[in-house]
């Protein structure tokens, strides 16, 4: 499938639009960092160690949670009763310097009107080592970690819902950033602008099926692969 924009916002799209909330891995960075990368390989190393599994077999039960449960860690946490903390710690133990100072992509953030959140999966320190490399941490009001969320990760209403009850957003005047199409369908049904960010150049990028967006996608307003671009032109008059 072209994962290419289908569509270009006018500004006139985003006018109502006072609350801006962003995914944090492969979605304010871009996914050719590869940043994630180093990520799936702790992920997969925890499962191999903690149920005594071969690095292939680990890998197909890590990716088999992350498909069925959101994520990971709550595939474990429901079959094994793990410690999220320990986990979060193994997961997010890379190295940042692949992500490289922003400083148009930090003012095409401090431009939009209102208030800014990040909303990730991953841990608060995890956003915040990735938005401080980026240089820009400081444009974003509050991170919502999957810790807020009880661990109950993205796509789960419930965890929107919460996020949206405790920011006291008003989700009719809210637009989703996300790079995974399942994770704008809650979203979208609180009545939010769905953006879905794609990698540039699929050229060497491996993605699960389900990861990539198709035609019936109905919960997906706008698919972009650059962001910086596509928030410029949401506020350019």
């Amino acid at each position: 499938m072209d994962t290419k924009p289908k569509n270009l916002p006018d500004a006139a799209d985003f006018a109502h639009v006072s609350e801006w909330v962003f995914d944090l891995d492969n979605t304010l960075y871009p996914h050719h960092v590869n940043l994630f990368s180093q990520i799936d390989r702790n992920m997969t190393a925890y499962v191999a160690e903690l149920l005594k599994l071969d690095p292939e077999e680990a890998r197909v039960l890590h990716k088999r949670y992350y498909h069925d449960h959101g994520t990971t860690l709550q595939g474990l946490m429901i079959n094994y009763g793990i410690s999220p903390d320990e986990f979060l710690e193994r997961a997010h133990a890379i190295d940042y310097s692949a992500l490289k100072p922003h400083p148009e992509l930090g003012e095409a953030i401090k431009a939009l009107p209102g208030r800014k959140f990040i909303l990730t999966n991953g841990s608060v320190k995890h956003a915040q080592a990735a938005a401080g490399a980026l240089g820009i941490l400081d444009q974003f009001e509050d991170i919502f970690d999957i810790v807020a969320a009880g661990y109950l990760p993205k796509p789960a209403s419930a965890t929107y819902e919460k996020f949206a009850a405790l920011a006291k957003l008003d989700t009719k005047k809210a637009a989703m950033f996300e790079d995974l199409p399942r994770n704008l369908a809650a979203p979208k049904a609180l009545g939010m602008k769905t953006v879905l960010l794609v990698p540039s150049n699929l050229e060497g990028v491996i993605m699960e099926r389900w990861e990539i967006p198709v035609e019936t996608d109905a919960h997906i307003d706008y698919i972009t692969d650059n962001l910086t671009g596509f928030l410029t032109r949401t506020i350019a008059g």
